[in-house]
C-alpha cells in the first residue's frame, strides 16, 4: 500500500513540475503551440497543425474571429461572472466541447486517455474518434461526459457495432461526422512522406534524433493501433500500416441522409450532426430529428475553400431557431473567440487543435493547462465586454473590424 501511495504521490509532483512548467513558458494556446512544435518530430507537428492543399480554409477559420470586434458596456457590474451553459441538457462550465482527433497517440502515450481524464476534470464533453487509438471501452474509464464521432464507413455491421459498443460504455451522444466522403489532400504530410502511424524510416530516424525524449516515448510504448475497429478489420493481424489503409478505404461516398435516419432509430441518446458548412443543411439537420449540429469543415482538413465556419454561426442560428443546439467548429485559439461565437448565437464551440497543442506541449498536464486558459479567457473577456452570464451574450456585443 505505502509503495502505492509514494508512486502516487511522484506522480502527482511531476505532473505539478510539469504544469509549472507550462505556465512559465507559454501564456496562451499560441506559446503551446510553439512549445509542441519544438517538442514533436516535424512529420507529427504538421499532422496535427496543417491543413488540405494551399490551408486556405484553416487559415481562414482564425481570421474569421479578428474580423469581429468587441462593443464593451461600462459601468456594469462583472463583480461575479458565469461562463457556464446548458448543451444537450447538461450544464458544462464552459461553452466547448473537445473535438474528436485522430491517432492521439502521436502527441503523448497516453493520447485519447489523457484527454479524457483531462476533460472530466474540466466538466467538459469529450467526443471520441473512430480512428482513435484508444478503444470506446478503455476511454469510457475515464467518467465524465463522453461522445462517440462515428464515420460513416462502408461496412455497415462495423458502423452498427461502433454505435452498439458506445451506447453499452454509457456514452451520452453520437456524433456522425458527414464532411468526409473522401479523403481531403493535405500536403504537408504528402510532401514530408508522412504515414500513419509514422514508420521507422531514414527521415524519421533523423527527425527522432532531434526529439529524443517523444521518440524514447514512442519505441516504449505499444504500437500505434486504430483501437477501435481491431479484430474486426481484414488488416487486423497484419501491420498497423495497413490497418490505416483499410480504415481509409472505408470512408464511403454513398452516405446521404437516409443512413442519418437509420443511426437514430440505432442510437438511444443524443444525435450530433459534425460537418454542416451550409444553410441548406443546417435545415435539413433539423428536419431529421438532430439534437446538435456542428458546423465544420473538419478545422481545413478536408475541402480547401470551404466557408470559414464563424461567417456561418448567425445564418444558420437565424435558420434553425432553437430546433437545434449550434457548435460553432474551427479557429478557436482565445477565450474570446469563445465569446464572439456565442455572441452571435453559438450554444457552444468545439476545439481539437487548442488542446492537441497542449497535448504535445506537455501531456495531460499540457491539456489541463490549455482548458484553464480558454475558461481564465473567456471569463476576463466578459467581464471586460461588461456580461455576467452567457445568456446575456448577444449580437450588440459586436461590431465589424
Amino acid at each position: 500500500m505505502w509503495r502505492t501511495l509514494r508512486s502516487v504521490l511522484r506522480l502527482r509532483r511531476r505532473a505539478r513540475t510539469r504544469a509549472e512548467r507550462l505556465r512559465a513558458q507559454a501564456v496562451n494556446i499560441a506559446e503551446l503551440r510553439r512549445l509542441a512544435q519544438r517538442r514533436l518530430p516535424r512529420g507529427v507537428f504538421n499532422y496535427i497543425d496543417g491543413g488540405a492543399e494551399d490551408e486556405v480554409t484553416l487559415r481562414a477559420n482564425g481570421a474569421a474571429f479578428r474580423r469581429w470586434n468587441f462593443a464593451p458596456r461600462v459601468l456594469t457590474d462583472v463583480s461575479q461572472v458565469d461562463t457556464s451553459t446548458t448543451l444537450l441538457g447538461r450544464r458544462l462550465p464552459l461553452p466547448l466541447v473537445l473535438a474528436p482527433v485522430g491517432f492521439s497517440r502521436m502527441a503523448d502515450p497516453d493520447g485519447e486517455l489523457a484527454v479524457a481524464r483531462a476533460a472530466a476534470r474540466a466538466q467538459l464533453p469529450y467526443s471520441l474518434s473512430t480512428v482513435a487509438t484508444r478503444s470506446i471501452e478503455e476511454v469510457a474509464q475515464a467518467g465524465g461526459t463522453l461522445w462517440f464521432q462515428l464515420y460513416v464507413l462502408r461496412d455497415r455491421g462495423l458502423v452498427k457495432e461502433l454505435v452498439q459498443r458506445a451506447a453499452a460504455a454509457g456514452y451520452q451522444a453520437l456524433m456522425p461526422t458527414v464532411d468526409i466522403p473522401v479523403s481531403g489532400r493535405r500536403e504537408r504530410d504528402v510532401r514530408h512522406g508522412f504515414t500513419l502511424p509514422p514508420q521507422l524510416g531514414l527521415g524519421t530516424i533523423v527527425d527522432g534524433l532531434r526529439h529524443p525524449g517523444w521518440t524514447w516515448r514512442f519505441v516504449r510504448s505499444e504500437p500505434i493501433v486504430f483501437s477501435n475497429v481491431r479484430g474486426r478489420s481484414p488488416a487486423d493481424g497484419t501491420t498497423p500500416v495497413a490497418l490505416a489503409d483499410y480504415i481509409g478505404s472505408q470512408f464511403d461516398p454513398s452516405v446521404t441522409w437516409r443512413d442519418l435516419e437509420r443511426l437514430r432509430g440505432l442510437w438511444p441518446g443524443a444525435l450530433v450532426l459534425k460537418g454542416i458548412q451550409t444553410v441548406a443543411d443546417a435545415r435539413l439537420a433539423a428536419d431529421h430529428g438532430c439534437d446538435a449540429i456542428v458546423l465544420s469543415n473538419h478545422g481545413g482538413r478536408q475541402l480547401d475553400g470551404a466557408p470559414p465556419i464563424l461567417d456561418l454561426v448567425a445564418p444558420a442560428v437565424d435558420a434553425v431557431g432553437e430546433r437545434v443546439a449550434v457548435i460553432c467548429d474551427g479557429g478557436v485559439r482565445r477565450g474570446g473567440d469563445l465569446v464572439k461565437a456565442l455572441a452571435l448565437g453559438a450554444h457552444a464551440c468545439m476545439a481539437g487543435r487548442a488542446y492537441l497543442y497542449g497535448l504535445g506541449a506537455g501531456g495531460e498536464a499540457g491539456v489541463d493547462y490549455a482548458l484553464s486558459l480558454l475558461a481564465e479567457e473567456m471569463a476576463r473577456t466578459m467581464a471586460l465586454l461588461g456580461c455576467r452570464t452567457v445568456a446575456q451574450l448577444g449580437r450588440e456585443h459586436l461590431t465589424r473590424a
